[in-house]
């Protein structure tokens, strides 16, 4: 694994981070209208607890936002050329980190259901299912972290 750090993402970011979520393949086809025209604005990153991994080149590796008044995870995302290295399961363990120094106890993840599995084998736990609303046309997975 190349040398990997996660740190707060500034609104510098912003472009970098719009691209990954654009770009993803996780959502072609059908998913496409999810992140169609979807922004990561400087505004959104100043404002929420936002990590991104980097590389030693400062590439974007992945990103995550957590809603700490919410205590819900909003973004998690890994750009395609690093999956299957390891980038999303240490933002994870990053993000519960998070959570756990901001006094909570667990984070409620609304999941785009091809990341199923990977929440599940990073610790959450499913507890419901989400009917299709609005622009979305197909059920999602509800799961939660347990912050010990």
């Amino acid at each position: 694994m190349p040398d990997i750090t996660i740190r707060r993402a500034t609104a510098d970011d912003s472009k970098r981070l719009t691209r990954l979520v654009r770009t993803s393949a996780a959502y072609r086809g059908d998913y496409a209208a999810m992140v169609d025209g979807y922004q990561v604005g400087g505004a959104y990153i100043e404002h929420h607890p936002v990590f991104v991994a980097v590389d030693g080149n400062d590439r974007v590796l992945g990103f995550y936002a957590l809603l700490v008044d919410e205590a819900e995870l909003d973004l998690a995302f890994v750009a395609d050329s690093a999956q299957g290295l390891g980038i999303g399961r240490l933002l994870m363990e990053h993000m519960t980190g998070q959570a756990r120094a901001a006094g909570l106890h667990a984070v409620r993840v609304v999941a785009h259901p091809p990341a199923e599995e990977f929440y599940l084998r990073t610790g959450a736990v499913r507890t419901g299912v989400l009917p299709p609303a609005g622009r979305i046309h197909w059920a999602r997975p509800e799961l939660r972290y347990d912050i010990a």
